[in-house]
């Protein structure tokens, strides 16, 4: 809508209907004189009644709440007379003022309430019923109000997201607004979480130089922190300079004085690995560090004498029913000799008898044991079959909220540990550097550690290759199983995971629950994906639609996650009046959807029975069940937490009908599709391929160009991974 199409209103704030403190947005009634009471919504952060508006925008018609304005642009004006002053303070305006003080302070102040309150609040005690400590108390909080309302103004007026502002006065207080002013690029830190792009964008606006040392030091941050999300946790110093370099159009030399300068104020830490000389993020040099040292001490202490188990484990093969076989029982010697072990195989080779015989030794030995995992759907499957308890390694840790900052910490840590007197983590390939830091540091003195997973899938989806790292270094003691037992032996999924790890074809003669459907096109591929997700299965097998999960290798291209996600939705899950919808970006999000959370958010809130949590995290799945256009949130059900977005986070989520292989990690499902079309290189490899196939519990269906898939299956391809946890392991560095 261009500038003259706009349609104007003003007037004063008769009442505030509904304010969502996270993102500004507000839905409040307008006084504007002779046209009477107007619903006004939009982005009006701290509206309150008394509060003068200007406002540009336009009109539309609710189908349930009637004819509002839509604001898209205000001039805002605090109240200035005494009667609108009175409003403002009675009803809301600062926190801690009711009618009774409002009277009093407009009776003393007059027109200069708001002037006093700010700026000499110590005059409010000369009242009747105000101490100095509550006087006090009310300056503070219209200040912050005053503070916070400035700066989702500044901050929404030059383009950015209002969420941003709340993030930046959480972490810088009083100051925020001078703050980004002085310095834009702060928004871009891990406190407010901004992309640099927006960040930048600001900083030309305001006049900032191409070559400042505020923009270069924020760009070398920002290749720093991105390379986490392809699996760093460093960057060589001669790459480092060369990518930022590039990104920012400045000389190299600039750059490196600008890493210089961050190394000497403690924000990157410089080392050498294999002798190179690289740069690394400070918390995760700290995090490398942590996990090294720990694992090296571990790793030394043996606890018991082989010969002396043997009665331990007769008693837990009785209670489970079953004979190990001779790898099976070493790993169980090795967990009960050892503070720390890996036990690694590929499935149907006997992980999870293993894991439930050790949790049986360490009860026989009077061990605490807790089970956890990396998601919400692996810890599930873990309880399921192991018949305890487990739960997420981010609730073991008990995750909470820094007070001053508001950035995640976990609870349990060296001075608060975990009650624990041993841990048994699956899943571990999906664990990152941070995650494993974390958990170590949370584990008491003495505490054993069973690491369980398989090393041949995709690492994990942030930092670090901690559980190939650790097997690779030698240094833990690692049980790798390689039988597969006769009854997995049965499964044609099984036989050909094992076929694809090894560089062998699958075999595509279809029978069993294993199948290969060769379609030549990209149009005949998403045509049978279809037809299979909506038909086939559905009626001739009896398998429900959401049992079935569609994976490709990209994201991209005709047979890409993205175009599976509008096919697949557009059949599965029609618009229909009453429907809701919402677009936001590529996607069209519709109640009834099946959606993916795409990035840890430590602050979305959920609730669970009468449980109240914190924490959504990248990879989980629900079912978006109701979209409120009005208040602009959308409620999603993730495995019985109800979930509260709002649409400025919507960037955080995605279509679930189609995952990408890498973003199904730890996730088991009934049925599998998989098309194997074109993709990136990169991406078209054996570990792709083999994690996709060890997804399906009971059917796995292969869509595609056969030539593809061989190609695939030979292309033993490992992306590099910047790591040093492995050379510092073998090297015994701490």
């Amino acid at each position: 809508m261009t500038e003259r199409e706009l349609d104007q209103i003003k007037g004063t704030v008769s009442s505030v209907i509904y304010e969502n403190e996270e993102n500004g947005y507000c839905v409040l009634r307008l006084d504007t004189g002779a046209e009477g009471l107007v619903t006004v919504v939009g982005c009006l952060p701290c509206a309150s009644p008394g509060e003068g508006l200007e406002l540009e925008g336009s009109w539309m018609t609710h189908p349930s709440h009637g004819r509002q304005f839509k604001a898209e642009r205000a001039v805002r004006r605090l109240p200035e007379t005494v009667s609108a002053l009175y409003e403002y303070l009675a009803f809301g305006g600062i926190k801690g003022v009711g009618p009774v003080t409002a009277k009093l302070i407009v009776e003393r102040f007059g027109v200069r309430a708001l002037e006093v309150i700010e700026e000499e609040p110590e005059r409010l005690a000369e009242l009747r019923g105000i101490n100095p400590k509550k006087a006090a108390e009310i300056g503070r909080a219209f200040q912050r109000r005053a503070g916070l309302r400035r700066l989702i103004e500044f901050l929404v007026g030059a383009g950015l997201g209002a969420h941003l502002a709340m993030r930046a006065y959480k972490a810088f207080g009083d100051d925020a607004l001078a703050a980004v002013k002085d310095n834009p690029y702060t928004l871009a830190s891990e406190y407010v979480g901004a992309e640099f792009s927006e960040a930048d964008r600001l900083a030309m606006s305001l006049g900032f130089a191409t070559d400042s040392p505020e923009r270069v030091q924020a760009a070398t941050l920002f290749e720093l922190t991105h390379n986490l999300n392809n699996g760093h946790s460093f960057i060589p110093r001669d790459k480092l300079i060369s990518v930022t370099s590039e990104l920012i159009g400045a000389d190299s030399g600039v750059v490196a004085d600008a890493l210089d300068v961050l190394v000497e104020q403690g924000d990157v830490v410089e080392d050498k690995v294999a002798g190179f000389r690289v740069s690394y993020l400070a918390s995760l040099y700290a995090a490398e560090s942590v996990v090294a040292e720990r694992l090296l001490e571990m790793a030394a202490v043996r606890l018991l004498d082989r010969s002396k188990l043997a009665g331990l484990i007769e008693r837990a093969q009785k209670s489970l029913g079953v004979t190990l076989a001779d790898a099976q029982r070493r790993a169980v010697e090795t967990a009960a000799e050892r503070r720390v072990m890996a036990l690694t195989g590929g499935p149907g080779t006997g992980k999870t008898t293993v894991t439930k015989a050790i949790l049986e030794l360490f009860s026989a030995m009077g061990l605490k044991t807790v089970l956890t995992a990396p998601t919400g759907r692996a810890a599930k499957r873990m309880s399921e079959l192991c018949f305890e308890e487990a739960q997420t390694v981010h609730r073991l840790l008990g995750m909470g909220f820094s007070g001053e900052t508001g950035t995640p910490v976990f609870q349990r840590c060296a001075e608060d540990p975990i009650d624990a007197d041993a841990v048994i983590l699956d899943e571990a390939s999906m664990v990152d550097i941070t995650l494993m830091s974390a958990l170590l540091d949370a584990m008491k003195p003495g505490c054993r550690l069973v690491l369980v997973g398989d090393a041949d899938q995709l690492p994990s989806v942030g930092p670090g290759n901690v559980f190939s790292d650790i097997i690779g270094s030698g240094i833990v003691e690692t049980v790798r199983l390689g039988e597969i037992f006769r009854q997995a032996a049965e499964s044609r999924i099984i036989r050909n995971a094992h076929r694809i790890n090894r560089g062998e074809p699958p075999e595509l003669d279809n029978t069993g629950d294993f199948f290969v459907l060769q379609r030549r096109t990209p149009e005949k591929a998403v045509e049978t994906i279809l037809e299979l997700c909506t038909e086939r299965l559905p009626e001739h097998m009896g398998i429900d639609p959401s049992q079935i999960q569609v994976l490709s290798p990209t994201r991209m291209y005709e047979t890409g996650t993205i175009k599976l996600n509008q096919v697949l939705q557009a059949a599965l899950n029609p618009p229909m009046p009453g429907k809701n919808e919402k677009r936001f970006g590529e996607f069209l999000f519709r109640e009834g959807d099946k959606v993916m959370q795409t990035r840890n958010n430590y602050d979305i809130m959920w609730r669970k029975g009468e449980t109240l949590g914190t924490g959504i995290f990248n990879g989980d799945i629900g079912q978006l069940l109701e979209i409120n256009n009005q208040e602009r949130t959308m409620t999603i059900d993730f495995d019985g937490r109800l979930a509260l977005y709002s649409f400025d986070i919507l960037i955080e989520l995605e279509p679930a009908y189609a995952l990408t292989v890498h973003k199904s990690q730890g996730s088991e499902y009934r049925a599998v599709i998989l098309s194997a079309m074109k993709g990136a290189p990169s991406l078209m490899t054996r570990s792709v391929l083999y994690t996709a196939v060890t997804r399906a519990r009971e059917l796995m269906i292969i869509v595609g160009d056969n030539e593809v898939l061989l190609r695939m299956a030979g292309n033993n391809r490992i992306q590099r991974r910047y790591s040093g946890l492995k050379t510092r392991l073998k090297s015994g560095l701490m």
